[in-house]
């Protein structure tokens, strides 16, 4: 079958491998759709970051050279013996993270955790073997292409419920890539009054207001404090870093009113400088999220379904697994117009 196979920074090879023996607890799934994420583009560009390469992963067992894929849906092919809650035929999205579970879910995550895709081989494959307890229906409702935002969703509504966003609060969002993009859309729907989002990219920025951000701002072109400053009372109430480096996080937290919160969404592929004061002089929350919990990514499908999610939106291009590295991820490195670039794996 073919698969995208990651063997170092800037060495992802398209190759025909054999599918991997079913297990009794597992489904295969025949991938229909898979999307591009940015945890793929900064292994491909920086790794290995979550990728093991010198042992097994200590959850998944596998080291690299591994298919990557993290984000995607598709049909149920055949399912282990030991399978009870899916049948061939059936259409599924799967639920990437995988972590000890053996503790109350909202910290289980952060006792340990991979990623089917990251840890073992993930999505962007013709067929990949998973977990039955990282599977879940997909609604009727709701397309395949929707089933691969489904991941990245869940970020974003995790992020949203970490910031513990309120009817009526302001929000500021640094960074519109395809995560600051969903959490626009999941700020909004969570009642946000004003969504304020800040990126260098113009045509990000006008995806963004499409999406419903009230204000979109180029910051480097604006000084950022003060805009937020003629536009809020105090400061935002709630402040997320989806970027990543140094001056950003900074921003957020200098915008963010006193005792308001701040929660970082992005991974940062290398130490920064900073200087912890600017917390303790503002009485500023810091908080963090890498993932989403169960229950999380069912809501995330429930939502999407009930049509309070509109994520199709986000999606920039559509391209077919061969293409997956000059149309995929270097054209994501190059051309700051793309979000969401989604990978067709069956035809």
């Amino acid at each position: 079958m073919k698969s995208a196979v990651w063997y170092g920074q800037k060495d992802v090879r398209v190759e025909e491998r054999e599918p991997k023996q079913l297990q009794n607890n597992e489904v295969k799934v025949k991938v229909s759709w898979a999307g591009i994420c940015g945890t793929d583009l900064h292994e491909y560009i920086e790794g290995p970051i979550f990728i093991s390469t010198d042992k097994p992963d200590p959850f998944l067992g596998q080291q690299a050279p591994v298919t990557l894929g993290h984000e995607f849906a598709g049909v149920v092919e055949a399912v282990g013996k030991d399978v009870t809650k899916f049948s061939k035929g059936e259409r599924v999205v799967v639920n990437p993270t995988v972590s000890h579970r053996n503790k109350e879910e909202s910290v289980d995550l952060y006792d340990g955790y991979s990623f089917i895709g990251l840890g073992s081989d993930g999505g962007f494959a013709e067929f990949t073997n998973v977990p039955e307890e990282n599977v879940y229906k997909l609604p009727d409702n709701v397309s395949d292409k929707e089933g691969a935002l489904v991941e990245p969703t869940a970020v974003a509504v995790q992020a949203i419920k970490e910031g513990e966003v309120l009817f009526g609060d302001t929000v500021a969002i640094f960074g519109a890539g395809p995560i600051g993009l969903l959490t626009v859309i999941a700020a909004k729907a969570a009642g946000a009054s004003k969504i304020f989002v800040f990126d260098l990219s113009q045509e990000r920025l006008t995806k963004a207001k499409q999406l419903g951000a009230t204000f979109a701002v180029n910051s480097g072109e604006e000084d950022v404090e003060a805009f937020i400053a003629d536009h809020t009372d105090n400061g935002v109430d709630v402040a997320f870093e989806v970027a990543g480096v140094a001056p950003t996080l900074k921003s957020s937290i200098a915008v963010t009113r006193p005792r308001g919160t701040v929660v970082i969404v992005s991974i940062f592929g290398h130490a920064i400088e900073w200087h912890p004061m600017q917390l303790t002089n503002s009485g500023v929350k810091l908080t963090s999220t890498i993932a989403y919990t169960p229950t999380t990514f069912q809501q995330t499908i429930d939502l999407i379904n009930e049509g309070n999610l509109a994520v199709k939106d986000v999606i920039t291009d559509e391209i077919d697994l061969s293409n997956i590295v000059e149309s995929g991820f270097e054209k994501l490195i190059n051309d700051k117009s793309q979000a969401k670039i989604l990978v067709k794996i069956q035809n």
